[in-house]
């Protein structure tokens, strides 16, 4: 007992260091486990054994991967990236496998002549090792587009339709090794058996499978507790990975089934939530038990073969990729950049390695420095993908020159307009804020990257062209120094923060507003810089709240008052109204407003502290100041006041003009 609670503590221990390590170096989490699994493992300081027991754990950590991945399948989302999945994808796929097969004939053939005897490794090897190269990693992948927001570039969208594809062909991948162990015409028989098994299996899950589970899981969620919900969702999930198993088939294929299975309830984001942790601790074991198998010595005495094996394939795949993306009409820039985002290897591609060598179809020499290269290429991603744009621009110097074509575009639309708003995505809030302003006369220019709804939008005569708002570059063209107002319409906290550093670099003099899901990165985006942050959680509660009152008889003047003052104390910039001249009714004259003063150089209150000014006793209140340097300041009687700064004040009209008076004549 006391050794199986070591070996535990151990493998936390040895996780928690490798995830702390790689964070801190801004890397995916995967490559610290494989580390780690290295330097634990046998082979190095030999803390822990690769146990029969922890392979088998760690083969949970394969089925709750190809779980998430079959609940993020779905019938509409590969129905509108047909194109990109299924002809850019589907033909990576199938190529890279002609290509390993090819090499293993003309290896077979030269090895033959050189030395007489025959290539030690089958078709059937050749096969394993084109489906692991074939795959790409999606974890790494995906994870480095988000961050620097790609996902919907150009290149970004072939990224993602190849990945989706090779995630699919895991599934057949998973049916055909284990059967291609079996040798003649037992080999034939073993395939079409194992296809025949795994046709009638699916066809039987998926045609009664999803009515049984949708019942299911409903009376399970009325009895109102997440822990039956979860046993339920375990019990499910390894129910149809033991069932699948016990077919002849594999594990991962049944967890694979259970997910497709539950992404078309209405419990998929409930299980989504609900599975991530096993997901990634135990998918975390899987990698470290990976790591634990590969000899670092070994991999130094054949360096050599290493190195050859990392550059060769690297190489390859990286043209093919290319090549292909060409074949299916993207730009020079846009295919090269695909080919780098796709030319490593992949989590699956060491599971199909892996299930190879069980099999005995990859000998077990081999094993060590395959896999050593394969790990090589993945922690090379990062770097590659960080410089992609200059390897791209020193292959394609006409790159530059169609993005310059773009910006140009841009600044095309933008050069006529000024006191414009510049949209940040042109999605539905986007496009509601656009009709808005069109409403009161105002100018926008909307900057969006999905090239369907930009053409669609820009063909109505809208205002919308193609850009990414957390680039300079774009930015700039919109109109940047002319406009009067940015608005980031998306709910995206790194990308909003972005903008707002750019604009505060560039622009500081113009206000950025923000929309967020929540509150929770309020003071974030706050002390970037916001003018504003407008959480749709709380918009929705006051929303309701105010259709509630209206439906139990309130008088609609009252709700109206009621959901005004609820926004005015929690948005800063509607705690009162402008003046403006259709402003002049008897009734507005005695209400609350705004106005704001902004401190010339001669300004009588220039290096006084605001306390000193005691504007409070003339009933007139600071709002917000936004200092010289664009920044937004939370008001504070030790602020010292200084030429350009501007002040919202809060008042009646009076005590307004008195204390703008005050502040600028003395």
């Amino acid at each position: 007992m006391a050794g199986t609670l070591e070996l535990v503590l151990l493998y936390l221990v040895a996780a928690v260091a490798g995830v702390t390590v790689c964070r801190w170096l801004r890397l995916p989490p995967m490559l610290g486990y494989l580390v780690v699994g290295v330097v634990i493992g046998p082979h190095a300081f030999a803390l822990a054994q690769d146990s029969a027991g922890v392979r088998y754990l760690a083969e949970f950590g394969v089925v709750f991967l190809m779980f998430v991945i079959g609940l993020e399948f779905n019938l509409p989302k590969l129905r509108s990236m047909r194109t990109l999945v299924f002809g850019l994808g589907l033909s990576q796929v199938v190529v890279t496998m002609l290509a390993a097969l090819a090499g293993h004939a003309l290896l077979a053939l030269g090895w033959q002549r050189l030395t007489g005897e025959g290539w030690r490794m089958g078709w059937q090897g050749a096969v394993v090792l084109g489906g692991a190269a074939a795959m790409s990693s999606t974890a790494i992948v995906v994870k480095l587009m988000a961050e620097r927001l790609e996902l919907e570039a150009e290149h970004g969208r072939r990224v993602i339709g190849i990945l989706l594809f090779q995630d699919l062909a895991v599934v057949p991948l998973l049916v055909l090794i284990p059967a291609l162990g079996a040798e003649g015409r037992s080999l034939l028989m073993a395939i079409g058996l194992a296809v025949l098994k795994a046709v009638a299996l699916l066809a039987l899950l998926l045609s009664g499978g999803q009515k049984l589970l949708r019942w299911w899981l409903t009376l399970v969620a009325r009895r109102k507790s997440e822990e039956l919900f979860v046993l339920n969702l375990l019990l499910v999930t390894l129910g149809l990975a033991w069932l699948t198993e016990h077919a002849g088939l594999s594990l991962a294929l049944g967890a694979f089934v259970a997910g497709m299975l539950i992404a078309e309830t209405e419990y998929k984001h409930q299980v989504e939530s609900d599975i991530r942790p096993f997901h990634d601790v135990l998918l975390g074991l899987f990698f470290i038990t990976i790591g634990m198998k590969l000899d670092w010595r070994l991999v130094f005495e054949q360096w050599g073969l290493v190195l050859l094996l990392t550059t060769l394939p690297l190489l390859a795949k990286f043209v093919l990729v290319a090549a292909l993306a060409r074949i299916f009409r993207a730009p020079p820039g846009v295919a090269l950049r695909t080919a780098l985002y796709l030319s490593q290897a992949g989590e699956f591609g060491i599971v199909l390695l892996t299930l190879g060598a069980e099999r005995g179809l990859v000998a077990a020499e081999w094993m060590n420095p395959i896999l050593a290269s394969m790990v090589l290429t993945m922690l090379a991603t990062p770097f590659v993908i960080q410089y992609s744009n200059a390897i791209v621009t020193r292959l394609v110097p006409s790159d530059w020159l169609l993005q310059s074509v773009q910006l140009t575009s841009i600044a095309r639309r933008s050069m006529r307009t000024e006191k414009h708003v510049i949209i940040c995505g042109y999605g539905r809030s986007g496009q509601n804020l656009a009709r808005l302003l069109d409403t009161q006369g105002i100018p926008y220019m909307a900057l969006d990257l999905d090239p369907d709804r930009v053409r669609q939008a820009a063909a109505a005569g809208q205002s919308v062209v193609y850009g990414d708002a957390a680039r300079l570059p774009s930015l700039m063209a919109a109109g940047l120094a002319r406009a009067s107002a940015v608005v980031v319409s998306y709910p995206d906290t790194p990308s909003a923060l972005k903008i707002l550093h750019l604009v505060h670099e560039h622009a500081p003099a113009v206000p950025v507003l923000v929309r967020t899901i929540d509150d929770n990165d309020l003071e974030r985006l706050r002390e970037a810089g916001a003018a504003e942050v407008v959480p749709e959680a709380i918009e929705g509660s006051l929303m309701l709240a105010s259709h509630t009152l209206a439906l139990l008889g309130v008088p609609l003047r009252r709700v109206l008052r009621v959901t005004q003052e609820a926004r005015a104390a929690r948005y800063g910039l509607l705690r009162g109204w402008f003046h403006g001249v259709d402003d002049e009714g008897p009734e507005e004259r005695q209400q609350t407003r705004l106005t704001s003063v902004t401190l010339p150089p001669a300004a009588a209150s220039l290096g006084r502290r605001l306390g000193d000014l005691a504007l409070e006793l003339m009933d007139v209140g600071v709002v917000s100041v936004r200092r010289t340097a664009g920044a937004v300041g939370v008001p504070d009687d030790d602020m010292v006041l200084a030429a350009g700064d501007t002040l919202v004040l809060s008042g009646l009209p009076e005590p307004l003009a008195l204390a703008e008076e005050k502040l600028l004549k003395g």
